[in-house]
C-alpha cells in the first residue's frame, strides 16, 4: 500500500471491529456528553483505570449543566488519582461555556467543538464522528502507529505538519456510513492488536494482508518520532505534620505543577537532607514533639520525577494560619483532592 490512501482498510477493519470490540460504558451509550468526558479521561490514562472513574462521575455529574454546577471541590475530588488535573478544570470551564453558548448542548460542528477549552482536534473529531456521525478523523497515537505502519511511513510524527497530512490520509478513508465504528476501529486495533514497544500481534491483525511495514519485516520500525527528552528528577522531603489526630495539608499555588491542589508540605532538598525535617518545623511555625522517616515513594510526572523521602512529625499544637489546614482521616477522605504523589504517606498517617 502506498503512503497516499488507505481506503483498502475499511472493510476488513470494520468487519474486524464488529467481532472484537471491547465492552466499555462509553462505548454502549454514546451520548456527546458521555463520549466527551471518555475522552477527556483517557488521555495519557489505561482504559481500565478509568472505567471506575468514568462511573463514579456519570453517577454524580450526569450532564453537562450538573458539570458546570458543580464546585471545584466536587469536581477535583471525583478525578482524584487520575492526575493531569488540568483536564477536568478545563471540562468544567467548556461545560460553563457549553451552558451558556449552547443552551447545555454540545455543538454539533467540528470547529465549534475545537473552540471549547481542553478540546484538541484528535477530541473534537472524536465526538464528532462518534456522537454525531461527521466524516471528521480522530488520530491519537494508536492510530499513528496503526496508520504509519500500514503505510510503512518514514515521517517523523512529532512534526506536527506530518500528524496533519495523517489526519488527511485518515479523512480520505473514512466510510461516510460508520465513521464513528471506522475511528473506534482504528484506535481499537492500536490498543490491542497493533501494540508499540515491539509486542505487535500481526498474526491477528485484520490488515495484515495491506500493511507494508509487516510486509517489509519491521513493522516496529514505524512510527518514527523525536527521542524524549529526559526528565528532571528532583529529591523532596515531604512531612506529615500530626497532631490530636489530625494531619496538616497545605495548598499549592494556582499555577503550575499540580496547580491549586492540597498538598503534604514538602521542600526540595538536597540529595541527601536529613536536616530537612528539622527546618520544615521551624518554616511552619510548629513544635515537634518526635521526628521519624516512614517512608519514601517515586512519582513521575510528564517533565519531572520527584524521588519523595517522608517525615512523621508530631507537634506540640495544630496551629491555624501559617499556611496550612488540619484535617481529620475522615475530612481527608470525604471532601479533600489529594495528588497521587503523596498518596503512598498516607499509611503513615493512619498509623500515627
Amino acid at each position: 500500500m502506498d503512503t497516499t490512501g488507505l481506503t483498502k482498510i475499511s472493510a476488513p477493519l470494520l468487519r474486524w471491529y464488529r467481532q472484537n470490540a471491547r465492552s466499555l460504558p462509553w462505548r454502549d451509550m454514546p451520548t456527546p456528553y458521555r463520549v466527551w468526558v471518555s475522552e477527556i479521561m483517557l488521555q495519557q490514562t489505561r482504559v481500565e483505570a478509568v472505567k471506575p472513574y468514568f462511573e463514579r462521575f456519570m453517577e454524580a455529574l450526569p450532564d453537562i449543566r450538573a458539570l458546570a454546577e458543580a464546585p471545584e471541590e466536587t469536581y477535583l475530588k471525583l478525578w482524584e488519582g487520575l492526575g493531569y488535573y488540568s483536564r477536568v478544570r478545563n471540562l468544567h470551564r467548556a461545560a460553563c461555556q457549553v451552558v451558556e453558548r449552547y443552551g447545555g448542548e454540545l455543538p454539533r460542528s467540528y470547529e465549534a467543538l475545537l473552540s471549547l477549552p481542553g478540546i484538541g482536534p484528535y477530541t473534537a473529531g472524536a465526538i464528532a464522528s462518534i456522537a454525531y456521525g461527521l466524516p471528521t478523523p480522530a488520530v491519537d497515537g494508536n492510530v499513528l502507529r496503526v496508520v504509519t505502519r500500514v503505510t510503512a511511513d518514514p515521517s517523523n510524527i512529532s512534526d506536527s505538519k506530518v500528524k496533519k497530512q495523517i489526519e488527511q490520509r485518515v479523512r480520505s478513508a473514512i466510510p461516510a456510513d460508520e465513521p464513528g465504528a471506522f475511528n473506534q476501529a482504528l484506535m481499537e486495533l492500536g490498543a490491542t492488536v497493533c501494540l508499540p514497544n515491539g509486542a505487535p500481534q500481526c498474526g491477528a491483525c485484520p490488515l495484515q494482508s495491506l500493511c507494508a511495514g509487516c510486509a517489509g519485516g519491521n513493522p516496529c520500525a514505524f512510527p518514527v518520532k523525536a527521542a524524549k527528552k529526559a526528565r528532571r528528577v528532583e529529591q523532596r522531603a515531604v512531612f506529615l505534620f500530626l497532631c490530636g489526630g489530625k494531619l496538616a495539608l497545605h495548598r499549592r499555588p494556582g499555577r503550575g505543577l499540580l496547580a491549586g491542589l492540597w498538598e503534604l508540605p514538602n521542600e526540595l532538598v538536597d540529595a541527601d537532607a536529613p536536616q530537612a525535617a528539622r527546618a520544615a518545623v521551624e518554616k511552619w511555625g510548629l513544635q515537634a514533639l518526635r521526628i521519624e522517616k516512614c517512608g519514601w515513594a517515586k512519582h513521575i510526572f510528564t517533565h519531572v520525577e520527584w524521588h519523595m523521602t517522608a517525615y512523621r512529625i508530631r507537634v506540640e499544637e495544630a496551629l491555624p494560619g501559617a499556611g496550612l489546614c488540619w484535617v481529620t482521616p475522615h475530612e481527608l477522605a470525604a471532601q479533600y483532592t489529594l495528588p497521587s504523589a503523596f498518596r503512598p504517606f498516607l499509611e503513615a498517617f493512619r498509623l500515627g
